[in-house]
C-alpha cells in the first residue's frame, strides 16, 4: 500500500541535502564552537555560517538569531524573557496575544497570568485578527504583542503587519513577537515586513530535524536589554541561551533553507496549484465543509465533517495508507484540540469532527485525489456521532 503523507504541518520529512549535511558536521566538524583549538574554530565557523543562512531565508538583514532547540523554547525565550527582562515589567504590566495560537505559546501565558501578568486574548474569528478589539488593548501598559503568523490548524494568514502598525502607534514600549513556524518559507517573514521585533522558526517544518529552532531578535530589543535569557549557564548564542550548540542540526537547518530558498518559487507554485486542485474535490462532496479564512496559504486546510468524530476518519484514511491530523500534533498529548477551532468560529461538536490536511512541494495531485476518495468512502461507512 502508499504511503499518501498528508500532515506536513506536523512535520515534514528530513530533506537529502539537509541529512547530509548532519551527517557531514557531525562527522567532520564536531568539535565544541566554544573551544579555542582549530577543531573547536572549525565548528564556530560553521555554526557562524548556518546562522547567516537562517537569518537570510528568514529575510532578516540584522539582528540575532538564536540557536534553540526548537520552536516551543524560542516561544518559551521569547516571552519569559521579554517578561522578565526588567523589575518594572513585573508589577501588572499587561501582554497581547491572539485567539488560537500554539500551546507554546497559550501556555506560557497562562504561566504569567498566573505570576500577574494582565494577558488579554484577542478575537480571531473566522481567520481575522479583531483589530478594534487590539487597538482597545493597546495602551502604555502593554510590553509584548504575540502573534503566529499563520494558524497551523486553520492554514489562515494574518495581518502582523497591521497589529504591529497598531502596537507602534499606541504601545511605545512594547514589542511584537511573530510565531513565523508555519510560515516559514511559503510566505513572507521579514522583519521589516511584519514589523516584528522577535520571530520563531522551527527547522523540522521546513526540511530539516526535529531538536533545532531559532529566535530571531531585533538590534533594538538588543540594544535596550528587553530580552533576558531562559536558560542559564555557560552564556552561549549572545548570552540568550546556555549551553553548547548543536551544530550539525543548525547545519541541516541551513541546508534546508538554502533549498527552501532555491526552489521556493516552484514549491509555491505546485503548492497553489494543489490547493485549487483540492478546494475543487472538497466542492464536489457537499457534505463536508472547508473552514477557509479570507487570507490562508495554500498548503492548510481545515476540513468539517457531518458528524463523524475525527479521529475516527483519521483512522479510517490511515488504513487506506493516508495521513492527515485531528489537531496539531502537540495538542493532540494533553490538551483537546479545539481551541484554535473555536476561536475560528466552530462549535465544540463541530470542532470534534473536523481534520486537518496538511501538504508540501513532493505532494501530487494523485495524493489528493485519493484523500478524496478515502473521504467519500469514509463518509459512507462511518457511524455517525449521536444527537
Amino acid at each position: 500500500m502508499k504511503t499518501i503523507y498528508l500532515d506536513h504541518s506536523a512535520t515534514t520529512p528530513v530533506s537529502e541535502g539537509a541529512l547530509a549535511a548532519y551527517c557531514d558536521a557531525s562527522r567532520l566538524t564536531f568539535g565544541n564552537p566554544s573551544s579555542l583549538h582549530a577543531v573547536g574554530k572549525a565548528a564556530e565557523d560553521l555554526l557562524t555560517e548556518s546562522r547567516t543562512t537562517v537569518r537570510g531565508a528568514l529575510g532578516a538583514t540584522d539582528g540575532t538569531l538564536v540557536f534553540t532547540s526548537g520552536g516551543t523554547e524560542a516561544n518559551n525565550l521569547a516571552l519569559f524573557g521579554r517578561a522578565y527582562a526588567k523589575e518594572r515589567y513585573r508589577t501588572g504590566k499587561t501582554i497581547l496575544t491572539t485567539a488560537g495560537e500554539h500551546a507554546s505559546v497559550e501556555r506560557p501565558l497562562a504561566a504569567l497570568a498566573t505570576a500577574g501578568y494582565r494577558v488579554i486574548t484577542l478575537p480571531t474569528r473566522g481567520g481575522v485578527i479583531d483589530m478594534e478589539a487590539a487597538t482597545a488593548a493597546m495602551n502604555e501598559q502593554v510590553i509584548l504583542v504575540s502573534a503566529m503568523l499563520v494558524n497551523n490548524e486553520t492554514g489562515a494568514l494574518y495581518n502582523i503587519a497591521s497589529l504591529s502598525a497598531c502596537m507602534k502607534r499606541l504601545a511605545p514600549e512594547a514589542i511584537l513577537h511573530c510565531d513565523a513556524t508555519q510560515g516559514f518559507l511559503r510566505t513572507e517573514t521579514s522583519p521589516r515586513r511584519l514589523g516584528a521585533d522577535l520571530i520563531t522558526v522551527s527547522a523540522h517544518k521546513i526540511g530539516g530535524p526535529k531538536g533545532i529552532g531559532a529566535l530571531w531578535v531585533s538590534p533594538a530589543v538588543l540594544k535596550n536589554r528587553g530580552l533576558t535569557p531562559y536558560l542559564l549557564g555557560g552564556g552561549q548564542e549572545s548570552g540568550l541561551r546556555s549551553g553548547t550548540e548543536n551544530v550539525p542540526a543548525a547545519a541541516a537547518m541551513a541546508e534546508a533553507c538554502r533549498e527552501g530558498v532555491r526552489d521556493r518559487a516552484a514549491r509555491m507554485e505546485h503548492l497553489r496549484a494543489l490547493e485549487e486542485h483540492l478546494l475543487s474535490l472538497l466542492q464536489q462532496i457537499p457534505q463536508i465543509r472547508c473552514n477557509r479564512a479570507p487570507v490562508s496559504v495554500p498548503h492548510i486546510f481545515s476540513i468539517t465533517l457531518p458528524d463523524i468524530k475525527s479521529e475516527t476518519m483519521l483512522h479510517f484514511l490511515s488504513s487506506r495508507g493516508i495521513s492527515v491530523s485531528s489537531g496539531s500534533a502537540c495538542s493532540s498529548h494533553g490538551r483537546h484540540g479545539a481551541t484554535p477551532l473555536a476561536a475560528f468560529g466552530l462549535s465544540d461538536r463541530e470542532a470534534d469532527c473536523t481534520i486537518r490536511v496538511s501538504l508540501s512541494h513532493t505532494n501530487t495531485a494523485g495524493d489528493l485525489d485519493a484523500l478524496a476518495e478515502g473521504l467519500r468512502a469514509g463518509l459512507d461507512s462511518l457511524v455517525r456521532m449521536r444527537p
